[in-house]
């Protein structure tokens, strides 16, 4: 099963970015061959990545498909070209050692696993808030330690984001949802819930296909052993960028109205309405929500 593993990367923009994640896999990954599949969701030319890593196959979207579409072209091919366990990885990242094998073999070795993430911190310099940590704390600072969703207001949010890591977040736990930005998909997570869901576009998907796994019966995981760097929305332009408002609000509206509760759905609608009094992208968002202009809708 080691060998039946496929990486799944989407490109978008930052060829550099991209070569830097390939270039991480490459000198950091001893002990486990894997394939890589790149989605072009860009119009750069990545045949030079072959030289990167041997084991690499481009896939050329056309256009931008977004991050769900994008990761489905991907999976499907693996699937096709006999792989087993799929690790979406995003490629604004840069693994740790050994990466891929400690999730692979973390699954093996739980067999009621769907979803595992690892352990993920901010690229240095690249912090919500790098002027509050010192030179020896840059690279420690934690992104993500598992995902927390609160349903009474409809947020999901990252624990220990921003906190230095001092391994308070050491112990593997069950976790609410596993990141896309680096999820291993287990096989039987693919048979029994499928793919992501495109609609999302960006944002969210990871959410909505945590909970259909565990909707299956499978458990979603995370492993603190496994960890990388994450140099965190670059392809959005920033955290507050017109893209990533433009889709949080879209598709938390569409997770929440799907899963929530009646009384938390009440109280989305009521938010909703209040942003349609804005003249910024959140109204948009909701307007094309309410249209169900879904996937990369009217941005």
């Amino acid at each position: 099963m080691l060998e039946d593993t496929a990486v799944v990367m989407v490109h978008y923009r930052d060829q550099a970015a991209t070569f830097a994640c390939l270039d991480s896999l490459r000198s950091r990954e001893k002990k486990v061959n894997f394939k890589i599949y790149v989605v072009n969701n860009g119009h750069e030319d990545l045949s030079s990545a072959q030289s990167h890593f041997p084991k690499i196959k481009i896939l050329a979207s056309g256009k931008n498909l977004g991050f769900a579409q994008g990761s489905n072209l991907g999976i499907k091919e693996a699937l096709k070209e006999g792989g087993k366990n799929i690790i979406l990885l995003n490629g604004d990242t840069l693994a740790g050692s050994n990466l891929i094998f400690r999730l692979v073999d973390f699954s093996l070795k739980n067999k009621e696993a769907g979803l595992v993430s690892p352990k993920i911190y901010f690229a240095p310099g690249f912090e919500y808030h790098r002027q509050k940590y010192t030179e020896k704390e840059e690279g420690k600072v934690i992104w993500y330690a598992g995902g927390l969703l609160d349903w009474r207001n409809v947020y999901a949010s990252h624990r220990g984001v921003d906190e230095v890591d001092k391994g308070q977040y050491n112990q593997v736990c069950q976790t609410d949802f596993a990141t896309g930005c680096c999820m291993l998909i287990t096989p039987q997570a693919i048979r029994k819930t499928g793919i992501l869901d495109s609609r999302y576009f960006l944002y969210y998907e990871d959410v909505d296909y945590s909970i259909r796994v565990q909707k299956s019966g499978l458990k979603t995981f995370y492993c603190p052993q496994a960890f990388l760097w994450h140099k965190n929305a670059l392809s959005s332009e920033g955290v507050g960028s017109e893209i990533h408002l433009y889709y949080q609000t879209r598709n938390r509206l569409y997770l929440g109205f799907k899963y929530a509760s009646a009384r938390a759905r009440k109280s989305l609608f009521w938010q909703s309405l209040s942003m349609l009094k804005e003249t910024g992208v959140r109204r948009r968002a909701v307007i094309d929500y309410y249209l169900r202009r879904m996937d990369k809708g009217s941005l």
